[in-house]
This record gives C-alpha cells, structure tokens and sequence, in this order.
C-alpha cells in the first residue's frame, strides 16, 4: 500500500519530507501525533478542495485532538469515505496509509474530470484561435487585433505559399487526399473518425495494462524486492508518457502526404539495415513439442449417449413373441383355440 502512495504522491507533485518509504511508515504510525502526517493530510486536502468545492478541511492541529477528530470526521462524511473507523485518534498505521491512499486517488480522479471538462469545453471555440495563435507563432505572423479568423486565414495562407515556393523542389510532396470533400462527407469522416479513435484507444489501453503486468512481475523475485524503488523511478516516468487516447483527425487527413500510401514491411532489407543486430544471429537448438495443431487432435467422447427415438413394437416381453398365448404351441394345433373377429372357434382334425 505503501508504494501506492508513494507512486501517486510523485505523481501528484508533492515534494514533502513523506517521499520516502521508511519516512511514511514512520508517520503512519505516528497518525494524528505525527505533524508531518498531518501536514500531507492537510497539503491533499487544499488542493483536492477547489477541485471538488469542500466545506470541511483540517484546521487544527496535534495539540487540539479533539478538534481535529471533530474535522477530520466532516471530511469523511463529506467525501463519502467508504471505510468506517470507530477511532480516529487511536486508529492503527493501516488504517493511516488507508486514509493517506484514498485521498490522494481522489484527487488523481478530481484532476482527471476537471482536465477532460476543459478540454471539452476548450474544443467547443476557445481551440480554435489557440491553435490560430500557434500556427501565426510557428511561421512568425502577427495577427492584427480585431480581424477576424478569415482575415488571420488569409494571412497565414499567403505566408505558406511563399514558403513553399521559396523551398526546395519535393520537399513538401503532393497531399494524398487530391479530392475535396463535401460538408457530408466531412461528418462522415468525422464520425468514422471517432468509432476508430474508439477502438485504437481500447486496444492502447490493453498494451498498457499488459505493460504494467510484465514490469510489475520483475519485482517478485528476491534481488528485485529491495530494489522496487529505483526500478519505479526508472518506470514511473516514462510510463506516464504513454496516453491511452489517440490524437489523430481530419487535420492529420489534410496534412498527410503520398508518402503515407507506401508501406515498407518491418523485414524489408531497408528496414533490416536499421534493426539488425547480433542477437538475431542466434540460432536456437531444438525444442521440445508443444503440439497445439488441431488436425492432430481427436475429438472428445460424448458426455451422454445420442437420443434415439424408441422403436416401433418394442422388445420381447418374457420370451413370447407377437402370436399372442396358446396352448402347444407351432402351427399344426390340435384343440388349439384361434381368436377370428372377436370369436372363439374350436377346430377339430
């Protein structure tokens, strides 16, 4: 649990005494006596109060316990603690680190939302003259106050044609989409656009989730466990950097060349002169069959035997067949009795 919290505390920023694993645990056990516990308290308190709009925070201290149960209890009740401790002030080092976690996942979740509710609201015009005011920076125009988009358009439009002619030939490349699109067409693009962002994102977010997995099975060994620490810190960062949601639309469409038709294979030689290296010069020595090939497997048994349906006459019934009873026996019956239509008849020889 621990090294949750320490994860999510580098994460959020916190540089505090309470960065180390020894030091936390320290004043986890200290708990409310601990000024240095309450300190990290009260530093994801402040921060995690305008995010959600909190009335309850920690004012006092460890020499006012009583206060300081008093507002440590609003909190809960106030951020809908899911965990019930009877005692505050006597809780054990587990139930701090509980506490410590959850504040600071529910932070990290504050942050998410108010991070995609801008972005949102950013895409709805406020996106637009930001990335205006990008582009004038990269080609160096100044925009004039008061003009409007077009005008700025038209600005940027003349800048580009002049670089281009002033470049080199084939530098650019010819655009691979050479056909303009009607405005149906374009939210068709658009909605095609977003089913795949969809998927892509789904399939990023699986590697990721087997990416963590691996990394994290380094850490069982023996030798691993005491250096879990300096392989989070080689981890931790670069991990971060990967986002699960796909930055590709219709702008990387406009902006892409023919060069983006010509697919080269990874096994290409151009591609080998690059990747290549001693290690694929290993050959492996023969392996033991796994087997796997389904033309070589034998169906399973059935676990019950087929329904048949039951046949017409049934079976032999105490040894007599369908003559019906009689006396004797055969077909030359002497006195035997034959039932005709209904009638008893008595033949004599």
């Amino acid at each position: 649990m621990e090294c949750d919290i320490l994860d999510s505390l580098e994460q959020l920023g916190y540089e505090g005494p309470l960065t180390d694993e020894a030091a936390l645990l320290q004043a986890a056990r200290g708990g409310l006596s601990s000024a240095e516990y309450l300190d990290l308290c009260r530093w994801l308190v402040s921060r995690l109060k305008p995010l959600c709009g909190l009335e309850e925070s920690i004012t006092t201290g460890p020499e006012d316990l009583v206060s300081l149960e008093v507002d440590l209890r609003g909190l809960m009740k106030e951020l809908c603690y899911p965990y019930h401790v009877t005692a505050i002030q006597k809780g054990s080092p587990k139930e701090h680190l509980t506490f410590l976690l959850f504040l600071s996942s529910e932070l990290q979740a504050a942050q998410i939302v108010t991070r995609r509710r801008s972005h949102i609201q950013g895409q709805n015009g406020s996106s637009v003259s930001r990335e205006l005011r990008e582009i004038c920076q990269i080609l160096n125009v100044s925009p004039c106050k008061g003009k409007d988009a077009v005008d700025v358009l038209s600005l940027i439009q003349g800048k580009v044609g002049t670089l281009v002619e002033t470049s080199p030939n084939g530098i650019v490349g010819k655009p691979a989409l050479k056909k303009a699109l009607s405005s149906e067409q374009w939210e068709k693009l658009h909605s095609v656009n977003a089913v795949m962002s969809s998927e892509y994102e789904c399939r990023r977010r699986m590697l990721i989730k087997r990416l963590d997995v691996t990394v994290q099975s380094f850490g069982w060994s023996d030798r691993a466990k005491a250096k879990v620490d300096s392989m989070a810190q080689a981890y931790q960062p670069k991990r971060h950097a990967l986002k699960a949601e796909t930055t590709a639309d219709a702008a990387a469409l406009l902006a892409a060349r023919e060069d983006v038709c010509n697919v080269v294979k990874t096994s290409s030689g151009a591609s080998r002169e690059n990747t290549a290296c001693a290690v694929n010069k290993v050959q492996m020595g023969r392996v033991p069959d796994r087997g796997g090939r389904p033309s070589e497997i034998e169906a399973p048994l059935p676990e019950m035997p087929p329904w048949q349906k039951r046949q017409d006459g049934g079976g032999n019934r105490g040894g007599r067949g369908q003559r019906g009873g009689g006396w004797g026996g055969g077909g030359d019956w002497h006195g035997g009795r034959h039932n005709h239509g209904g009638k008893r008849r008595r033949y004599q020889y």
